[in-house]
């Protein structure tokens, strides 16, 4: 019952026009002004009774009102609204009533009433009085219709200092929102009241959300970092509420940055040496003119492939990839470099472990050159996955390069792993499967006569802003206000940059005679932990720790993951061959006989005809030196 009459009184209060609303302010304005005369009368000693001075008053009341009318449009009062009524328009009322009493006093001098002077003052101050109490008695009454009529949000405000304040004020006069309390970290303001509302602990959010029915959260602490208003927010999240963040009054009137437009800082920056990168110089020569097919086109290593193989102006790219969207995004990229050129960009959407595409493309589009970059390489799902990723990376692998021995393509370069070496994971065993199935061919390709493939093996660490890398992993955690997490204390890995690894695989691929694993000189191993603070300090943050308890950022350490080294190596031998480049090298190492190849293969196919993963684990066990699985690992540590 009181809702349907609060949604009638809504329903006239919304159908009047903003003319009929100032219509009836200034209607309320002028009845109160008879009014207050009689009140004004009613507490004077006057030789007559109050109303008897208000007839004695009636012939210069019309003229009064007439000119209070005047005034007040003049004025503009009846154009505020409600909501809007604070400091600005209680000074123009203020003005109005003053204007009014002086115009009374006019009025009541010429008629000769005889009025004593101070009426006019307790009347000034009278009406003065009566017009604000009337605003707020009639706010008042919006705001409880406005309440009868429907449900409301109700709004927990994190943050009781400025902005805190006046957003609480904002809200209580709003149609649909309800602000309830403040919470704040200040133990100083706790169990205060600020503009009507209590100040609360933190603590408590749980306790006041339940009892006091919160919708949503309202973060006004605009002063606070970024990662701890992420922290503040993700904890209020999962008590399942709704959280948002309000800009500071700086920020939005455009003294402050209102989105932080530093780019984060580019992972190459955290090298800790100098870049190997230059220019190709004579290895250009080898792709310019030539048909290249780049496999696993839209990954990280393999986009950069194509941008730099573009410089040597080839006579075709061809882009081999099994997503869609990757392969779409780098399509796109690559057509906008080559417009103008006489470069041919042929997107291929496909699996290298589907043998009749990989022939039926090779030969359409005559490939002369295979940078071979598909792969599945995040270790933690590889090994939760461990036979999509072996039959991608090993089958997939033997699949082209076979097809590009058959097809007579002069080269076949091999992306490869410093994970490959004495592998503790299974995306690692089976990057050097991938090698030893490349080395084998290589091996019988040199014994041939004529014309023969090129095979060779390119092997570096990390590499610093590709996809699922640390620092780009790094940099969404601070992002989100941290923890960023560490696996061990003791973490190092190699890195390089993205420019880096690109080169070392097209130097390679025109340095390459058959057989060769190139590894570049990376420089001494970065500890994870040092690189995770360079990044958050980065950033403009700083860890928090035993030593900088009051930090932005926390290190978390988990533990490593299964198939995870503390360190990595990059060749299963020291014995280091120069090249013409100087931090280029070549390593020769072991590999298997044909024979052997072929038995492994055949076990490993068995395995993943079987889908017995333990199966494919004693495959890599038996033919991958050094791979340790991670249960053997855990069990001697």
């Amino acid at each position: 019952m009181v809702a349907r009459m609060g949604q009638s009184m809504l329903n006239l209060i919304s159908g009047l026009t903003r003319r009929q609303k100032s219509s009836v302010f200034l209607a309320l304005d002028l009845l109160l002004l008879p009014a207050t005369l009689l009140f004004t009368y009613a507490i004077q000693a006057l030789p007559q009774p109050a109303m008897a001075t208000l007839w004695h008053t009636g012939p210069v009341l019309p003229y009064l009102m007439l000119a209070a009318a005047g005034l007040s449009i003049w004025l503009g009062l009846p154009l505020i609204q409600l909501n809007a009524y604070e400091r600005h328009a209680v000074g123009l009322t203020g003005i109005y009533a003053l204007a009014v009493a002086g115009s009374l006093a006019v009025l009541t001098g010429l008629a000769k009433l005889g009025l004593p002077p101070g009426t006019h003052v307790i009347f000034g101050i009278s009406y003065f009085l009566a017009l604000v109490a009337a605003r707020a008695a009639m706010l008042y009454i919006t705001i409880a219709i406005y309440q009868s009529a429907g449900p409301r949000c109700r709004v927990l405000i994190y943050g009781a200092g400025a902005t805190g304040a006046q957003l609480a004020l904002a809200l209580k006069s709003h149609e649909t929102i309800d602000p309830v309390a403040f919470v704040d970290d200040n133990s100083s303001l706790q169990g205060m009241m600020l503009v009507g509302l209590p100040v609360l602990a933190p603590g408590k959010i749980a306790e006041i959300v339940k009892t006091r029915a919160i919708n949503r959260v309202l973060l006004a602490m605009p002063s606070v970092s970024p990662p701890k208003q992420a922290q503040i927010a993700r904890r209020v999240q999962m008590m399942g509420l709704e959280v948002q963040t309000l800009p500071s009054f700086a920020q939005l009137i455009g003294e402050e940055a209102l989105v932080d437009k530093l780019a984060p800082v580019a992972p190459q920056s955290f090298l800790g040496r100098a870049s190997r990168a230059g220019e190709l110089g004579r290895a250009a020569q080898l792709y310019a003119g030539r048909s290249i097919l780049v496999s696993g086109a839209g990954g990280s290593i393999g986009s950069e492939l194509c941008r730099q193989v573009l410089t040597c102006r080839p006579k075709r790219v061809v882009l081999y990839e099994l997503s869609e969207l990757a392969l779409y995004t780098v399509h796109q990229e690559l057509l906008s470099l080559t417009e103008g050129m006489d470069i041919e960009i042929v997107p291929i959407l496909g699996s290298i472990t589907d043998p009749r595409q990989v022939r039926g493309v090779l030969a359409d589009f005559g490939v002369q050159v295979i940078l071979h970059a598909a792969a599945y390489k995040h270790v933690p799902l590889v090994e939760a996955n461990p036979l999509p990723g072996l039959a991608n990376n090993v089958f997939g692998t033997q699949t082209l390069a076979q097809a590009a021995q058959q097809a007579g393509v002069e080269r076949f370069i091999l992306v490869s792993s410093d994970k490959a070496v004495r592998p503790a994971n299974v995306m690692g065993a089976s990057k050097r499967l991938a090698e030893l199935v490349v080395q084998d061919l290589a091996t019988r390709t040199g014994r041939q006569t004529g014309a023969a493939t090129v095979f060779a093996m390119v092997r570096f660490g990390n590499v610093l802003g590709s996809s699922g890398s640390v620092v780009p992993l790094f940099q969404d955690q601070i992002s989100r206000g941290g923890p960023v997490t560490v696996t061990d204390p003791e973490v190092s890995r190699f890195f390089m940059t993205t420019r880096e690894a690109v080169q070392l695989v097209l130097k390679a691929g025109a340095e390459a005679k058959g057989g060769e694993v190139f590894i570049l000189d990376m420089g001494e191993p970065v500890s994870i932990l040092h690189l995770a603070r360079q990044v958050i300090e980065s950033a403009g943050y700083t860890v928090r720790d035993a030593a900088n308890p009051d930090g932005d950022i926390d290190i978390e350490i988990t533990g490593l993951r299964p198939g995870e080294k503390l360190q990595e190596e990059l060749t299963l031998t020291d014995d280091l061959i120069g090249t013409r480049y100087p931090k280029i090298f070549c390593a020769r190492e072991e590999y298997l006989s044909e024979i052997e190849v072929a038995a492994m293969l055949r076990a490993l196919r068995q395995a993943l005809a079987a889908g017995d993963a333990q199966a494919a684990r004693g495959v890599i066990l038996r033919w991958v030196e050094g791979y340790v699985p991670p249960e053997a690992d855990r069990k001697s540590s």
